[in-house]
């Protein structure tokens, strides 16, 4: 093979071989293809977020026919089975034997938790559209993790508490899954509550994959409260919605959820003991936005279903990482350049209507929905904004130094005020 046939099957010139020139967009898509290694509970206690997940990633690069900056797309996708040491193993997997250039997924926060203290030893740019440890931005921030298009835990939790505040509540207990996302919802909850003159009349955790809630609702029937707040996943979510009515605690005393409680994910399997509860997240299937509602349209046309926050963020997730790797020409073999363009780059036109920028640790700045869960005409029901708090940060109002250095929340600290 001569000189020019070489280059000519190369994609490269006779002008840039001379030159020494690298034409980028060629080049990438002569490198290979683009493998991504995409981690989700396809097993386990949160299995329907997981398989949401999956299609929210695969509903994007759709939609771009699997192809960035030139260069195809691999996606290989391991249930990490709602576990933190099958989450490693699968990890590990993915790195070391499948040379993926980076990793997207997992829902859990421990098993978050687990791949990134994975990929803090081997470099591997990690993006978590929805792993919500507060300190993977905070006290032990990775560089290499980032969360794109996701959320701290605490984050979202404050605005619905200053919310409770204004509709006159003052008492509230709360009800929460006993690991880390449940610690830090519940913290960000309790701490802003009290903070503003409320009371935490008390504190329940269970375990993950509870299928009777009668011993909580029990106390929670006899406390003179006026909300609860529920900090619900998956299985559990469905479980204790349904038992709440059923104690007859729907129509005595109001709900205020954590975002996955009402997630399609939970709420399109419900009925009537669904509407009417109150939770508050960074997107709102039921918003009048029109780029939100083509968004809606599209995936239920395609899917069947109305989007759920799962299949929302996994998708602005990937928009979001695959914008950055244009902008480098598909290099993602280089760590720092996609890292760079990822944390110096902002989600523009994702289903949010607006665009998103990360803060100085990685997290995204949103505008948080106080949302309602109320029936379509359809008979349908979904989370519709009737409220909203502008540019919501992970510290909320504090300073953030300041902030770092009281405890991460836990079972033992949850930031309440005394008195």
């Amino acid at each position: 093979m001569d000189r020019r046939q070489l280059l000519k099957t190369t994609g490269l010139t006779l002008a840039t071989a001379g030159l020494g020139i690298r034409p980028w967009s060629r080049a990438s898509a002569q490198a290979g293809p683009i493998r991504i290694g995409l981690m989700a509970p396809l097993t386990g206690v949160v299995a329907s977020g997981g398989r949401e997940m999956v299609d929210g990633v695969n509903f994007w690069f759709e939609s771009i026919k699997n192809v960035v900056a030139g260069r195809k797309v691999e996606i290989t996708v391991e249930d990490d089975g709602s576990n933190p040491d099958t989450a490693l193993q699968k990890a590990r997997r993915l790195v070391e034997q499948g040379n993926v250039h980076f990793l997207v997924g997992n829902l859990l926060a421990n098993t978050g938790l687990a791949v990134a203290n994975y990929v803090k030893g081997t470099g591997t740019p990690y993006f978590i559209p929805i792993i919500a440890a507060d300190d993977l931005t905070q006290r032990q921030r990775i560089r290499n993790v980032i969360r794109v298009a996701g959320y701290s835990a605490s984050q979202t939790t404050r605005p619905m508490a200053d919310w409770a505040l204004k509709q006159g509540y003052k008492r509230v207990a709360t009800i929460s899954q006993d690991y880390t996302f449940g610690h830090e919802q519940c913290g960000g909850f309790a701490q802003t509550f009290t903070e503003g003159g409320g009371e935490i009349v008390q504190q329940f955790w269970h375990p993950l994959n509870t299928a009777d809630f009668s011993p909580y609702l029990g106390q929670l029937a006899n406390m003179k409260i006026d909300a609860v707040f529920a900090m619900e996943t998956g299985a559990d979510a469905t479980r204790f919605i349904q038992q709440y009515a059923s104690f007859g605690l729907k129509g005595k005393t109001p709900m205020l959820g954590a975002m996955n409680a009402t997630d399609q994910s939970v709420i399109r399997t419900l009925g009537p003991e669904c509407e009417g509860i109150v939770s508050a997240a960074h997107f709102a299937e039921g918003s009048p936005v029109p780029i939100t509602q083509k968004f809606v349209k599209e995936h239920t046309d395609k899917y069947g279903r109305i989007p759920s926050l799962y299949g929302f963020s996994m998708y602005s997730g990937v928009m979001w990482v695959c914008n950055a790797i244009e902008k480098i020409g598909g290099k993602v073999e280089d760590r720092d350049a996609l890292l760079n363009a990822v944390l110096n780059s902002e989600l523009a036109g994702s289903p949010l209507g607006r665009p998103v920028r990360l803060d100085k640790y990685g997290n995204p700045i949103y505008d948080i929905q106080i949302r309602r869960v109320m029936k379509r005409e359809d008979g349908k029901f979904w989370n519709v904004p009737i409220a909203s708090y502008e540019n919501v940060s992970q510290f909320w109002k504090y300073d953030p130094e300041t902030y770092m250095k009281q405890p991460p929340y836990s079972r033992d600290f949850q930031g309440i005020k005394k008195g």
